[in-house]
């Protein structure tokens, strides 16, 4: 369950008089992430960025906060005012060995929840309520039920792309980092696994264990197609490197299928002159800094969800601690349960 803190001043993306000012001294304290951002971001929107980071990172300090972002958040976030960055698996990993008291989570509503569930004694905001994710609102605890009932004995492996409520349903979660194992280590013939249909075929590719799928899928990984890939091969000379939640055809095309980090991981071990990210837009925009040398190539989709995370209302956020996000103890305790085996197994991608 998220809800909103009372009481809650003017949004400053809305109106707002305290919006923070820029201030000429502002470009020498930053000159190293002004650097960093050059090559990411458009040059006149530093001066427009640089007041909120500032501002963010003083209040961070006050609140003795830490801001935890996922992979897909713009590089003004993700290198801007972000203490923790990663995957899914490496966002829960980290919300369950955080020490801070109050976490801010620059994703969707599913990462907040499984950091509070992780982290159940923290305080856990999430800067705009309304960052959901298609994946998760295609299924529900009850639909987990009815499965069962058609399945019995089988166990139940939700992505951690679901609710709490979901989570609390299932025996295991996974990420894409870890869902063969995961699978695997359910010790059955047959596992439910949901909701990503495109995933559980790229996991029932790698393991005998039967898989019943659910018919869920990504917004922004669905709308790649096969013929966009092709282009940027033959365009551009361009290695592929697509998302498990991309369609069949898709993966079947890319030189490289893997979890945002086994992305990284993958460009590392290659080192390819010119890639293509078959993924959200964010992603190859927070990878160039680290691989200067690679030309990407962007068949580009943005996530929705992930871009209503923004400086300011993560500022407003802070500022207020508005939007704190909290799961009933009951549904929590199973929940954690699932979290719990995930991170037992950890990181397993193969690069």
């Amino acid at each position: 369950m998220i809800h909103p803190l009372e009481p809650q001043p003017s949004d400053p993306c809305h109106g707002d008089t305290s919006s923070p000012q820029w201030r000429p001294e502002l470009e020498a304290k930053y000159a190293a992430l002004g650097a960093r951002l050059e090559p990411l971001i458009p040059c006149l929107e530093w001066s427009l960025y640089l007041p909120w980071i500032d501002a963010i990172q003083t209040l961070k300090r006050e609140r003795g906060a830490v801001i935890m972002a996922h992979s897909y958040q713009s590089p003004e976030i993700f290198h801007g005012v972000a203490d923790i960055t990663g995957d899914s698996l490496a966002l829960a990993q980290a919300a369950s060995a955080c020490d801070a008291q109050l976490i801010v989570l620059c994703g969707v509503h599913f990462m907040a929840e499984s950091a509070k569930i992780l982290a159940p004694d923290r305080t856990v905001l999430i800067p705009d309520l309304e960052a959901g994710c298609s994946l998760a609102s295609s299924i529900t605890a009850a639909d987990i039920r009815e499965l069962r009932q058609r399945h019995p004995g089988a166990p139940v492996v939700s992505y951690v792309n679901t609710s709490a409520e979901v989570k609390a349903e299932s025996d295991a979660c996974c990420t894409s980092a870890n869902a063969v194992q995961v699978v695997e280590a359910m010790g059955a013939d047959k596992v439910i696994f949901l909701p990503d249909r495109y995933l559980g075929r790229h996991v029932a590719q790698q393991t005998g264990v039967e898989l019943v799928l659910w018919n869920g899928c990504c917004e922004v990984h669905e709308q790649f197609t096969a013929q966009q890939a092709r282009d940027a091969r033959e365009r551009f000379d361009a290695k592929l490197v697509a998302h498990p939640e991309c369609p069949p055809e898709v993966q079947d095309e890319a030189d490289f299928v893997g979890s945002t980090t086994a992305m990284g991981a993958w460009l590392e071990k290659t080192q390819p002159q010119r890639v293509a990210l078959i993924t959200e837009c964010s992603m190859a925009d927070n990878l160039r800094s680290r691989f200067p040398e690679v030309e990407f190539i962007q068949p580009c989709n943005l996530c929705p969800h992930m871009k209503r995370i923004t400086l300011p209302n993560i500022h407003a956020c802070l500022r207020d601690l508005r939007h704190e996000v909290t799961v009933p103890e009951a549904i929590a305790d199973r929940a954690r349960a699932a979290l719990e085996r995930m991170l037992a197994i950890g990181r397993r991608d193969r690069v």
